[in-house]
């Protein structure tokens, strides 16, 4: 029996390509899922892989994306709320999320990959962590062999992160979110995306839960000051207390697609380590790279 696709819903993100081209680098049928979908440019003759129009929220969209297809993987995120577009945390990481599921298990497919982050919480002060928890539990719920694929802060070429902290450390003055001292376990796109996969191929995994960090752990002031040696840049570190920056959250709100929400900076007072009881890199035959062997290739183009 020919193997269908694996959907990625989600494909275009930067994640989410990340996993597409592991699935096609593997030899397995991809279709990408997207708002905006666009198949990559380095795909090559021979290589099975599709895309189609798909917003998470549309039924139907999501049912023609899952049909036919073996497995899925849900790596659609949403990080800032565009309200009057009805793009919520509520209702993409949690109803979107679950409905998704639900639907998967109807079309036969036994192998689902959620993606979430670590530190999800359905108590937490943080509506976006709030959220992601609230998914999982939707997801499970519907569809209780899912697998839970909690992240810490991505990292890779060209990613948000460490584009922003390029910049930011190219100033003379770098203000840091309080001390400095919330401890971070950045891991690479990459690393990730073969998780994904592992984790979608043809042999089931008894975990349903995995939190994956990288092998280092380190603290925001110690990411920052990473950065700029890769640069030799030498800007003064300015700790700055987070009532600061709820206070600039809270101006930049108004703004349409603000550089700082209240979310993100409730995210920074918390650390963002994975579990070690939960399922990691390790249980999947996967030896994470650093962040300190990443920084070169990752800022190439930031010199």
């Amino acid at each position: 029996m020919q193997e269908g696709p694996t959907t990625v819903f989600g494909g275009t993100g930067f994640l989410g390509r990340a996993i597409v081209r592991e699935l096609v680098e593997a030899g397995r049928p991809v279709r990408i899922a997207s708002r905006h979908p666009k198949l990559p440019a380095w795909r090559e003759p021979g290589d099975r892989i599709e895309a189609m129009t798909c917003d998470i929220r549309d039924e139907a969209q999501v049912a023609a994306a899952l049909e036919g297809s073996t497995a899925a993987i849900n790596a659609v995120s949403l990080y800032v709320e565009q309200r009057r577009a009805g793009l919520t945390f509520t209702a993409i990481h949690e109803q979107a999320a679950g409905r998704l599921a639900g639907m998967a298990r109807e079309a036969g497919i036994s192998r689902l990959v959620h993606v979430s982050g670590i530190g999800a919480d359905a108590r937490s002060p943080s509506a976006y962590v709030r959220a992601r928890a609230a998914g999982e539990q939707a997801v499970l719920e519907a569809m209780p062999k899912a697998t839970l694929l909690r992240l810490g802060v991505l990292f890779g070429p060209d990613d948000a992160l460490l584009a922003n902290l390029a910049r930011l450390v190219r100033l003379p003055l770098v203000p840091l979110f309080g001390h400095g001292t919330t401890r971070l376990q950045p891991v690479h796109m990459d690393d990730v995306a073969r998780a994904a996969a592992r984790l979608t191929a043809t042999r089931p995994v008894e975990r349903r839960l995995f939190e994956l960090g990288g092998p280092e752990v380190l603290t925001y002031r110690e990411l920052v000051e990473r950065v700029a040696a890769q640069l030799e840049r030498h800007p003064r570190l300015l700790p700055l207390p987070f009532s600061a920056w709820r206070l600039a959250a809270a101006l930049l709100s108004p703004l349409p697609s603000p550089p700082l929400t209240r979310d993100q900076v409730l995210l920074m007072q918390r650390d963002n380590l994975a579990d070690p009881d939960a399922g990691s890199f390790a249980d999947l035959g996967i030896m994470p790279r650093t962040l300190t062997d990443s920084l070169p290739r990752c800022l190439a183009r930031q010199g």
